[in-house]
């Protein structure tokens, strides 16, 4: 086929994949289209984690399998070459015979990566890479920067007064209007953990859960630099998993947290996010405070930034944090709100 009906489908295939975007975390969304004969025979998206992979569901919804060995199988991630919660879906393609296989990009996880697309090849199944592949990998940006660096892709968050501030000292500032503040609920529930200050917990003592979006609430993370955060903190009473990280142990029973004990001489996020990354967490959200965002930036340890402007001043207080010179922003007007969001691009990106 040509090049513009190649894209045509995977366009296709990066709409359903878009489906699994609560579900289908800590694997990649995946979105699978099947043709034969210049239509659409099968379609099928990853779900959930620990359910069948897209192509598989794409496989199902076929009803003449027949039709199998003289069709195009569609996906937007390398099928996959290994054994995990499921059989590799690359073996099922060479079962099934299928004519031509067209991938919108390589699968970087280290137990696939390429293997899945020589699997079909040495099946003698014709195979196309790099189908839109930019927009593949966009989609994914999380997973790939997880399997590449090693550690969660990094999101920060905050809401600032419109003169710059993003709360009074020692108190609460209520900047986000209950509209806007659902999208902080929607980036939690994007999220596998997330992450404050010990500030931030005790001047706001924040639930950190989804209340407000459908989805996960993700796992709460808390610095606390010198363990002395009261348990009667909703990060610790509420019944929630939190991580809290410390330089030593609690005195006192928590019960549903998990102390991390790290050495604040020197540098907390790299091993922190090292040990995240060994836990399974692809998808960090950190929201604040001051400090802890400035720790990240400082160190360049971000991926993306989601910064809400409020219409109203504060007048002083704590200055919201400053991203480093040639930051580019998108301005996204949403929820009767302004956003700006920005990338950190690095130049593997």
């Amino acid at each position: 086929m040509d090049r513009l009906t190649d894209e045509k489908y995977m366009r296709r295939c990066l709409e359903l994949a878009r489906g699994g975007l609560c579900g289908a975390s800590p694997n990649p969304m995946v979105g699978a289209v099947i043709v034969c004969d210049g239509r659409i025979i099968g379609e099928g998206y990853h779900i959930h984690c620990g359910g069948p992979h897209a192509e598989v569901n794409a496989v199902r919804s076929v009803r003449d399998k027949s039709l199998l060995s003289r069709s195009t199988v569609y996906v937007s991630l390398e099928p996959c070459a290994h054994y995990g919660r499921t059989p590799p879906c690359a073996d099922m393609l060479c079962r099934l015979g299928v004519k031509r296989v067209v991938a919108g990009c390589i699968d970087p996880f280290a137990r696939v990566r390429g293997r899945g697309i020589q699997k079909l090849r040495d099946a003698g199944i014709d195979v196309t890479v790099g189908v839109l592949e930019e927009e593949c990998r966009e989609l994914n940006r999380r997973f790939m920067t997880c399997q590449s660096l090693h550690r969660p892709y990094v999101t920060l968050k905050w809401a600032e007064s419109s003169d710059g501030y993003i709360g009074l000292r020692g108190e609460r500032a209520v900047i986000s209007t209950p509209l806007t503040s659902l999208n902080s609920h929607r980036l939690r529930a994007h999220n596998d953990a997330i992450l404050v200050g010990g500030a931030t917990a005790l001047n706001d003592d924040p639930s950190l859960t989804t209340r407000l979006w459908p989805g996960p609430s993700p796992l709460r993370i808390v610095i606390d630099n010198r363990a002395s955060l009261p348990a009667t903190l909703r990060l610790f009473s509420d019944g929630g998993p939190t991580l809290a990280v410390t330089p030593r142990p609690y005195a006192d029973e928590r019960k549903g947290v998990e102390t991390m004990v790290t050495d604040f001489s020197g540098d907390i996020l790299t091993p922190l996010l090292s040990a995240l990354y060994e836990r399974g967490i692809q998808k960090l959200l950190v929201e604040g405070g001051a400090e802890t965002h400035r720790r990240f930036i400082a160190s360049g340890l971000w991926d993306e930034v989601w910064r809400e402007v409020g219409s109203a001043p504060l007048g002083g207080g704590v200055v919201a944090p400053r991203m480093p010179a040639g930051t580019v922003w998108t301005e996204r007007r949403m929820l009767g709100g302004l956003f700006l969001t920005a990338r950190n691009k690095r130049p593997a990106d």
